[in-house]
């Protein structure tokens, strides 16, 4: 039998102020990963600008193009199939031992501009290191940083890292990523930091506005998995922009110059 597949409409809007013309590299548009499929998509720009699309090393897909002096508006808009069900759990999914990791995966256990294991390595090794190893103790973790933190809009800046986030015990679910993919990290288990849209399926809706998601992959018995310190609990709908070391490298907007943000929305909902 097929799965039950379910419709998203995602996308998000800037209005930028720039004294002048702005080199800038937007990431915004879902990945096109498995299970979601992008069904349509469409980029507006006033005033019209030329972009083009590239593949960064990470394999997330980027715009180029230049923000003109003066006002002007980026907006972009997909619908997108995603299943009617939860990331998958397994319970037993086991730890790979260090010495058999692909070599492609051990640059996720190392320190990066946010996530420091190095720092918050004795912690993480107080809390957890008797647990036994596998998905309990990345998701023992989770809870952990879910508890730990308190979200609230404004209580990071984009330079705070993993450690100063943790000591402050509060952040955006960025920090919660970064935090988690640290401990993580500290105890040889490679994470990864991933962003995107996730829309209130089947859950309580927040009355926050709408923004974009930050999550964790975990890799255990040879594949990644998902958890998300922030929410701590499988969700529908998720919908992936980029992954990375840590938020540096999926930024979902990059000016080379000091152009004024005057206003971002976001969207993430079935459509009526």
């Amino acid at each position: 039998m097929a799965a039950v597949a379910r419709q998203v409409r995602v996308g998000c809007e800037f209005q930028y102020a720039a004294e002048i013309d702005t080199p800038a590299i937007f990431q915004v548009q879902p990945s096109g990963a498995p299970p979601a499929t992008v069904l349509r998509q469409g980029w507006d720009m006033v005033p019209e600008t030329p972009r083009h699309g590239y593949v960064d090393l990470y394999d997330n897909v980027c715009q180029r193009l230049t923000l003109p002096a003066g006002t002007s508006t980026l907006r972009y808009d997909a619908l997108v199939s995603v299943p009617d069900a939860t990331e998958d759990v397994d319970l037993d999914a086991a730890e790979v031992p260090t010495a058999l990791l692909p070599d492609e995966v051990l640059v996720y256990t190392m320190p990066s501009r946010y996530c420091l294991p190095d720092v918050l390595g004795d912690e993480a090794w107080r809390l957890f290191g008797n647990d036994k190893p596998g998905y309990r103790r990345v998701q023992a973790i989770c809870d952990h940083v879910n508890n730990h933190l308190r979200f609230a809009y404004g209580s990071s800046s984009p330079t705070t890292t993993a450690a100063e986030a943790y000591a402050a015990g509060s952040g955006v679910c960025r920090d919660f990523a970064h935090v988690a993919i640290s401990f993580c990290r500290a105890l040889s288990i490679p994470a990864r930091y991933a962003f995107g849209y996730l829309p209130d399926m089947d859950v309580p809706p927040d009355p926050a506005p709408m923004d974009f998601a930050a999550w964790v992959e975990v890799y255990l018995d040879g594949q990644w998995w998902t958890f998300d310190p922030r929410n701590n609990m499988p969700r529908k709908g998720r919908v992936l922009i980029g992954r990375g070391r840590d938020a540096v490298d999926v930024a979902m907007v990059t000016t080379y110059g000091g152009p004024m943000l005057e206003s971002m929305t976001v969207w993430a909902e079935e459509p009526p």
